[in-house]
């Protein structure tokens, strides 16, 4: 089998935040009742006319320079999303036009919050049976396009953001040390939008063109289950909590991500999050969280990283990966 590694990231998130005092002004809520709730103070709003793909390639555009990396011999563009721009043409074969790649294969990947998790997963498995050698993986979502500003109790959620990151074939070195996937479709009418069907097992769906989630079902769901398949990665790697140098989960909310570590041993300070300043990027907070760590100065090459998405499916999917980037050649201006 071929190794295979990340060799560059990057990221974009777009310029317009909406802050918890804005909110205020749009729905009964307030700064403290959100901070409280969910530890976010702002989240970024993509432009009526910025869509997924356009965040999309400017997250790779930074990823170019940042890294000095070339694309258009990469031979897979994967994009996790639950936003595309059209149900079809994919996110990925824009993003392929955009970048002059010629030859390659391009598709979306919908696993909602897990999406990045799950794309990494299948980047992995196509480049370690020896087809593919350099693939890029996208987490992308322009949450604000479907979430109802009337709704208090999801509005107050969601952001907009993009991670890309470059996985390559490395004959001398494995990132990519274990994985865990799994879904529990019993719990797809917990959080949706509704398209052509309007009933999930016979469960009526409210039939609206805005993202509806029953906030309290998918927290207790996720504190019951994800601590769970969490222990079951490590297990299958061999590995304890103790030799992670840092957790990354979904970024969903940070009143779920305290309970996690609580219940895995993990320390909440070694713990990276990007929904403070962000909010719920859905597919794009794991790869935003990564970034944030390493443009902190906190994640380096040789640390051990647990990344772990949940959401929507209801789905989760974890993965163990020692971290080996290129060397940076210029510096990421601030996000």
């Amino acid at each position: 089998m071929a190794g295979a590694r990340i060799t560059a990231i990057g990221s974009y998130v777009p310029d317009k935040r909406l802050t918890n005092s804005g909110l205020e002004r749009m729905v009964d809520t307030n700064n403290e009742w959100i901070i409280q709730r969910t530890g976010i103070q702002e989240r970024r709003i993509s432009r009526p006319d910025e869509f997924t793909s356009d965040l999309c390639v400017a997250a790779v555009r930074n990823l170019i320079e940042r890294f000095n990396k070339t694309v258009e011999d990469v031979d897979m563009v994967i994009v996790a999303t639950s936003t595309p721009d059209f149900t079809f043409p994919s996110v990925a074969s824009l993003v392929q036009d955009r970048l002059q790649i010629a030859r390659t294969g391009a598709m979306d990947l919908s696993a909602a919050c897990s999406g990045f998790v799950y794309a990494l997963h299948v980047a992995h498995s196509l480049i370690s049976s020896g087809l593919h050698k350099k693939i890029l993986v996208i987490g992308a979502d322009t949450m604000s396009k479907i979430t109802d500003y009337t709704d208090r109790t999801t509005c107050v959620l969601f952001g907009d953001g993009a991670g890309a990151v470059l996985v390559e074939q490395d004959d001398h070195f494995q990132s990519f040390m274990g994985y865990h996937l799994e879904s529990d479709g019993s719990g797809a009418h917990h959080v949706y939008r509704a398209n052509l069907a309007n009933k999930v097992k016979e469960i009526e769906l409210v039939d609206t063109r805005s993202l509806v989630q029953n906030g309290r079902e998918v927290y207790r769901w996720a504190v019951r289950n994800i601590p769970g398949g969490i222990k079951e990665l490590l297990k299958k790697t061999d590995m304890t909590i103790d030799e992670v140098d840092w957790f990354i989960p979904h970024s969903a909310n940070l009143r779920i991500i305290e309970p996690i570590c609580e219940k895995i041993g993990h320390p909440l300070d070694k713990t990276l999050y990007s929904l403070v300043h962000f909010g719920n990027t859905s597919a794009a907070t794991i790869p935003l969280s990564l970034d944030l760590g390493i443009r902190d100065g906190k994640v380096k090459n040789g640390d051990r990283v647990l990344l772990y998405g949940f959401g929507a499916g209801l789905t989760h999917a974890g993965q163990v990966m020692e971290l080996r980037l290129d060397e940076q050649v210029a510096a990421p201006e601030p996000l």
